[in-house]
């Protein structure tokens, strides 16, 4: 795969095409298997939102800091996940009510490695996240509404001592797809991904929304250790940022849901996307 970022605008007016290939090669390369090491199952996350010409600014900058994932030959790799939520959309409207203990489930693709996951993530009232995962197979990813639905399995059993929600009312609510870089500082003590050419598809309306000029950059970290990259962050003027890929997805994707609370982020949105034209 060759790590190029074309970016359309709807209707195929061409905005960019940068090639971050070149960029990520002068990295260290960090194998998947010495990644294993740094798990950050329960870390405070981060989050930034900027452009792509910003994007790569900022990588030049972190290079001297920062090793690179390299996973089948490549350091862009592309994700793919399929959100689950209750008929009623439960979980978002937990997240747009801004309640502190929540949770999102949801299957992970990584398609560079051929891995899937069933994942529950678990945000505390403390702003910490864990994050409980189960292997599955193709066969499984397919399957595993069904399997929800009949309550039995690994993957309900799972579910069942995982999730607060009853799981055999789930429904599938959201899909996207985008590219990562993952970076990893020299301490191993922190993770650094960049989500570039982000896109959604509501499962419910329907409705597909494009946001390839966008840049989704999260820190994650245990505690409070030091951050080579917040000093390169603060120069380059780029502000934390709440960014849920699935509350604002679905956000965008469904304007009959309540939207107050992600408005101003949404506007905030929209801003940054100009920049990336040319």
């Amino acid at each position: 795969m060759v790590a190029r970022l074309t970016i359309f605008a709807p209707g195929g007016r061409f905005y960019q095409c940068m090639t971050l290939e070149p960029i990520i090669n002068q990295f260290q390369p960090i194998t998947l298997e010495e990644m294993s090491a740094i798990k950050l199952m329960n870390r405070t996350d981060t989050k930034f939102v900027t452009s792509v010409p910003v994007l790569a600014r900022l990588l030049e900058l972190a290079r001297p800091e920062y090793r690179a994932q390299q996973t089948a030959g490549t350091r862009l790799s592309p994700y793919r996940t399929l959100y689950f939520d209750t008929p009623g959309c439960d979980m978002y409207i937990a997240h747009q009510n801004g309640h502190l203990n929540r949770q999102k489930v949801r299957v992970r693709s990584y398609v560079s490695s051929g891995l899937h996951f069933l994942e529950v993530k678990t945000k505390d009232n403390h702003k910490r996240t864990h994050k409980k995962r189960v292997t599955l197979s193709v066969d499984d990813q397919q399957a595993w509404p069904a399997l929800v639905q009949a309550s039995q399995g690994d993957i309900s059993d799972f579910l069942t001592q995982r999730l607060r929600y009853d799981h055999t009312t789930l429904v599938p609510t959201l899909e996207n797809e985008f590219s990562r870089i993952t970076l990893v500082n020299r301490a191993c003590t922190e993770r650094l991904t960049i989500d570039t050419g982000l896109q959604f598809v509501n499962r419910v309306t329907c409705r597909r929304r494009e946001m390839t000029g966008l840049v989704i950059i999260e820190l994650k970290r245990d505690g409070l250790q030091p951050s080579p990259i917040l000093d390169l962050l603060r120069q380059l003027r780029i502000k934390p940022h709440g960014f849920s890929k699935y509350c604002m997805g679905m956000a965008f994707t469904d304007p009959r849901l309540k939207q107050n609370r992600f408005k101003e982020r949404m506007r905030s949105v929209e801003r940054i996307m100009p920049q990336c034209q040319q």
